[in-house]
């Protein structure tokens, strides 16, 4: 059984959580990562949640996002994802949003509440999508996907939406994202 840590205010472990319950109205703060995968020719691969999902099914994503198991660090976790998800094997990372937290709500009251660092991959191979988990898959190009999630046009998860936000403010051309310090991270994910 898939556990979550679940965190207090500063980001430290507190317990765990079977993932499988941890989803509800009053959801826990639990730790989590985001990740966006970028080819050589800069276009972002977009996932779609499985139309089974407990949270936002069906909906488009960033590329990978997940929960770091118990004593799991957050990249080793992303790798991990990026494997079982999309068949990713050597992908390069880098921190970029140490500290992002969100917490949104979906319209039949179910919550994610999360300290959800955000990493940037690189990736020279096409996905092969774990169909359990990713519905379907899409490149788009970066330039053009920003403005459309900032202005309502392109329908996103909430999480991304928030993140996108934030990845914009470091730059418009994500090779020149700065590399976040683990440090950074909250206590749980280093």
């Amino acid at each position: 059984m898939e556990q979550v840590v679940l965190l207090d205010e500063q980001g430290a472990a507190i317990g765990v959580a079977d993932k499988v319950g941890v989803h509800h109205e009053d959801t826990p703060l639990h730790l989590a990562f985001s990740s966006y995968l970028f080819d050589r020719s800069g276009r972002l691969l977009l996932t779609r949640r499985a139309l089974h999902k407990k949270t936002w099914p069906g909906v488009w994503t960033n590329s990978c996002c997940g929960h770091p198991a118990p004593g799991e660090d957050a990249a080793s976790a992303v790798r991990r994802r990026l494997r079982e998800e999309l068949g990713l094997g050597d992908v390069t990372l880098d921190l970029v949003l140490p500290r992002f937290r969100y917490r949104a709500v979906m319209d039949n009251g179910i919550v994610e509440n999360e300290m959800c660092p955000v990493f940037r991959g690189y990736v020279d191979t096409e996905p092969d999508p774990n169909p359990d988990e990713v519905d379907s898959v899409e490149w788009v190009d970066w330039a053009e996907f920003v403005p459309a999630v900032l202005s309502g046009v392109r329908p996103i998860s909430p999480w991304c939406r928030l993140q996108v936000e934030e990845l914009a403010k470091l730059d418009d051309d994500p090779t020149r994202w700065p590399v976040g310090v683990e440090s950074d991270l909250p206590p749980a994910a280093r």
